[in-house]
């Protein structure tokens, strides 16, 4: 009965999901450029006010791949709970801050795919450029909390002038994540800070 909630769940905010094609030259928050070559859906959830941009290959609930660009000290990674949710107290909400460390930036992105009740673990942190800029790569893991499938993961970040730059890739293990990597790879490797 489980299952059947959430599949008819995400039908209807599929129904209410804006769904554009991208490829060539985009830009992220008029701050970072990357390159598509391999055609990307950009999806845009009813109502949401979130600080990253969400790209898809074969639907949001199989892989995303998100964008962060110019968050500014204080800005949390997602859009807060609702007043309205019980669950408010007991959140954490990710929020990047100045001077954090390479291990406090990674931390951030733990506590926000960890918000909704999945376990999350890190399993390899590197120092790596991103977008220009040094930075930081990290692997993850997700076990889904709404329906135990278990993810994989990988994440980019820097930070200029105080603004964190970001990427993040998750799919599930079996399948999605090994074959669409090399495509958010892609696009990630082609980011730019602008300005």
């Amino acid at each position: 009965m489980k299952k059947i909630l959430l599949i008819a769940l995400a039908l209807i905010v599929s129904a209410c999901t804006s769904i554009v094609k991208v490829e060539g030259d985009q830009v992220i928050n008029d701050r970072m450029m990357v390159k598509v070559t391999d055609a990307w859906n950009k999806v845009t959830l009813p109502g949401s006010d979130q600080p990253f941009e969400l790209w898809t290959q074969e639907g949001f609930p199989l892989d995303q791949l998100r964008f962060w660009a110019a968050i500014k000290p204080g800005q949390a990674l997602v859009a807060p709970p609702t007043k309205n949710s019980a669950d408010v107290k007991a959140q954490r909400v990710a929020t990047f801050n100045a001077g954090m460390t390479r291990d406090q930036l990674v931390s951030q992105f733990e506590i926000m795919y960890a918000a909704d009740g999945s376990l999350v673990n890190v399993t390899k942190v590197e120092a790596r450029p991103f977008a220009g800029e040094n930075g930081v790569r990290f692997e993850f893991t997700v076990a889904r909390k709404g329906d135990d499938v278990q993810m994989m993961g990988v994440g980019w970040a820097s930070v200029r002038k105080d603004e964190l730059f970001a990427a993040t890739f998750v799919a599930p293990k079996l399948s999605f994540f090994g074959r669409l990597l090399p495509r958010a790879e892609a696009v990630v490797s082609s980011a730019k800070i602008r300005g």
